[in-house]
């Protein structure tokens, strides 16, 4: 992952100077993410509602309640931080608690929801699920900016940091499982049966789903929702491994 500025203000650039007390261990700050910023139309939409419906005032509470919760009004929203480490990210919260997660032990479970009305695009939703050993666990949204491009980061650096220790396993003879999938030097297998790796035709996400295809066969012969499937791109690149082996001897 390049090492490289998410954002360029006085903030950001003193993030990334120095790394928050609780990273110990992390290695060194690569990049850091701030809040997104609400836009002003949907700020003054906010207020405006709030204002209006002063005469339902649970409603109008609510909607004064959402504008004062952005990083646009409020000091402690605008002051969370998601700092990715070499050996891991970090996040601040409102309340300056820092929670910190190692690539090499971490989970993660992606949930990224296109959004429609009315056939028409609105925006994505980005949740991914962090898990630590010891339980700890942490949701990570679209709150910050750039979701397209920190999300992406943390899975990478988690297949990075934990595919050889799998492959290890798997050269000791483990089967490794991940939800319904078991997987081993010979194949995959499921509830209803099991392939060797040549018979698997094709390996691919669509529509938030991970599909599996038997050679001629028109139908999938797995599915699973990429939600349920705990760090996402090791797993795949763990098929690939399997189906293909090494890819730098395959060149």
């Amino acid at each position: 992952m390049a090492e490289s500025t998410a954002h360029q203000d006085p903030g950001q650039t003193m993030a990334q100077q120095t790394a928050p007390p609780g990273t110990e261990g992390l290695g060194q700050l690569r990049e850091t993410f701030l809040p997104k910023r609400v836009g002003t139309v949907r700020i003054a939409a906010l207020l405006f509602m709030g204002t209006i419906s002063l005469i339902l005032p649970p409603l109008g509470a609510y909607f004064l309640w959402l504008a004062v919760q952005t990083p646009n009004l409020s000091r402690k929203q605008a002051a969370r931080r998601l700092h990715l480490f070499e050996h891991g990210l970090a996040e601040v919260g409102k309340n300056g608690v820092v929670s910190a997660f190692r690539w090499d032990s971490m989970t993660v479970l992606q949930e990224i929801t296109e959004r429609y009305a009315n056939g028409v695009y609105v925006g994505t939703t980005y949740v991914y699920t962090l898990h630590r050993p010891d339980g700890t666990t942490l949701k990570v949204t679209g709150f910050y900016d750039q979701p397209e491009r920190w999300g992406p980061a943390l899975q990478q650096e988690i297949t990075r940091a934990q595919l050889p220790g799998l492959l290890t396993r798997l050269s000791q003879g483990e089967t490794l499982t991940c939800g319904e999938l078991s997987v081993n030097p010979g194949g995959v297998a499921t509830t209803k049966g099991s392939l060797t790796w040549p018979e698997i035709e094709k390996v691919e996400i669509s529509q938030g789903v991970l599909v599996l295809r038997k050679t001629g066969k028109k139908l999938p012969w797995a599915r699973m929702p990429v939600k349920n499937i705990p760090n996402l791109f090791l797993f795949v690149a763990l098929i690939d491994w399997l189906r293909h082996g090494d890819p730098r001897t395959n060149t």
